[in-house]
């Protein structure tokens, strides 16, 4: 079986030091002057479209409530962190009930 070049390197990395892997893949992320200013136009015109859409009530107002000044706000918003990482929706609604 053949393994694909990514999960190998994965595999190889796995038990990297953060630090070194980091190090080696930053300028890997660096994006050129021509994708920062077409990421930030994209981000810009996203945002406007979501914001000219937006109805009030909804999310809105449930961040109204719950902002992330608040405990509240600061403990959803762990929990949503917390279930992108959880696979299976048996553990996810534990994981809520909890």
């Amino acid at each position: 079986m053949r393994v694909h070049p990514a999960r190998a390197e994965m595999a190889r990395l796995y038990l990297a030091d953060e630090t070194e892997v980091v190090n080696a893949l930053l300028p890997r992320a660096r994006l050129s002057a021509a994708e920062a200013q077409a990421t930030e136009a994209l981000a810009r015109d996203l945002v406007s479209r979501v914001r000219a859409q937006r109805k009030r009530g909804g999310l809105d107002a449930f961040l109204q409530e719950y902002a992330l000044s608040t405990e509240e706000g600061v403990v959803l918003m762990c929990l949503a962190e917390a279930l992108l990482r959880v696979p299976d929706t048996e553990t996810q609604d534990k994981l809520i009930k909890d």
